[in-house]
């Protein structure tokens, strides 16, 4: 047989009858845990930058048999904000308040395209938490980064590792892996905040671990005491460009966890408002990241927290990457594109970006939008995965991180 012949013959596709061979023998190699591969239940292969006009076969969800694709989802805050309501209010006349009630009072979103998973895309778990005044959570300490972004006016507070923050509307809160950390409520009225972890990530690579059980940890909730001042990070960290020169930069025991822990929402309004009259990224308009203030990187070595600003009728121009975003609309409102969906967003509501799909995000309203956004990116990157293009409205592509 020639080679041309041969490699005809291995690039044909597979009869039905070869194929539903191929298949009774997977169904009789499974007790023993085996699998073979073939061409019907083979996964795309494509390379996702291939496809200029469409989205392709991994955007467009054909993966591999034991992999679900994240979809493109927008969480209503109208929708989900009641049960919310009803939770706190069923804890709040509980006659006992087990670590369910105090600890875990929370709605955790589900992405449509996993099956049930706890998780928003591949390495990101999402967890709307409400807390009634006098709710503490018991410290702890795990190997997963979380983070909070407070949701209510006032927002409770959160103590990391010896440091108490009082949060407020648009705050972002770190508790890096390996950190201790205990929250509560000592306001009037109940306070929402979102949880986000990389916890998918550290559940795959069979890595993800609480601790409960904090040395000298005091009183019936077991919480830290508080030995900084609020705000000491802040004010050791939170003016660009200086860098204490006088203390550790390490906060727990992680590796690698960004210092400053307690990013104020008022600093990143501020400062995104500051901008609004640059040119700003034709793909993103208005954009800063949260970043370690000792490194310049990523605040976790996995997650990109981002906040960007929406000019009234700006319409950006669309933008594909090989990393999950997730979103938050702190202020204003607007359409976000994506996958042939058009989400039209307002405060409080939530969606996910999967990676591959083209998207563009649109202003709508009369005053600025303000979107918060997490995303896998420093994972993609730290791994040398990350890659994002752009696409003009001529159709022209352009490179933008490779």
């Amino acid at each position: 047989m020639t080679a041309a012949a041969t490699a005809t013959k291995a690039q044909a596709p597979l009869s039905n009858k070869a194929r539903e061979m191929m298949e009774a023998i997977n169904t009789d190699a499974a007790k023993h845990h085996v699998w073979i591969r073939t061409q019907a239940n083979a996964p795309a292969q494509r390379p996702w930058f291939s496809d200029t006009s469409g989205e392709g076969q991994l955007a467009s969800g054909r993966v591999a048999a034991n992999q679900m694709k994240t979809l493109p989802y927008l969480w209503r805050w109208s929708e989900f904000s009641p049960y919310l309501h009803r939770i706190s209010e069923i804890a709040r006349k509980a006659e006992v308040s087990p670590i369910e009630f105090g600890d875990r009072q929370s709605i955790l979103l589900l992405n449509p395209g996993l099956n049930g998973r706890l998780q928003v895309t591949n390495t990101i778990r999402c967890a709307i938490s409400v807390y009634n005044p006098g709710d503490v959570a018991p410290v702890h300490l795990h190997s997963p980064n979380a983070s909070r972004t407070i949701l209510s006016d006032k927002g409770g507070y959160t103590v990391v590792e010896g440091e108490r923050c009082t949060a407020a509307r648009g705050d972002l809160i770190l508790t890096p892996n390996g950190t201790w950390h205990d929250h509560g409520n000592d306001s009037s009225e109940p306070v929402i905040w979102i949880d986000m972890l990389d916890w998918p990530l550290m559940e795959f690579l069979d890595a993800a671990w609480v601790d409960h059980d904090m040395p000298g940890a005091q009183g019936n909730a077991r919480v830290q005491a508080v030995t900084k001042s609020d705000g000491r990070s802040h004010r050791l960290y939170g003016r660009g460009g200086i860098k204490p020169a006088f203390v550790d930069h390490q906060i727990g025991v992680g590796r690698g966890p960004a210092p400053l822990i307690h990013y104020r929402g008022a600093d990143v309004l501020e400062t995104l408002h500051s901008l609004r009259k640059e040119q700003g990224d034709p793909h993103e308009g208005i954009k800063v990241d949260f970043v370690n203030p000792v490194t310049g990187e990523p605040v976790f070595k996995t997650l990109n927290y981002s906040a960007q600003l929406l000019r009234p009728g700006e319409e950006t121009e669309l933008k594909r990457e090989t990393a999950g975003t997730f979103y938050v609309a702190i202020e204003g409102s607007g359409a976000t594109e994506v996958g042939g969906n058009r989400f039209e967003w307002s405060q409080n509501d939530i969606f996910v970006v999967p990676n591959f799909l083209w998207r563009r995000h649109i202003n709508t309203g009369k005053t600025d939008a303000v979107l918060y956004s997490v995303s896998d990116a420093a994972l993609m990157s730290n791994i040398g995965q990350y890659y994002a293009q752009g696409r003009a409205k001529n159709g022209t592509i352009t490179e933008l991180a490779n």
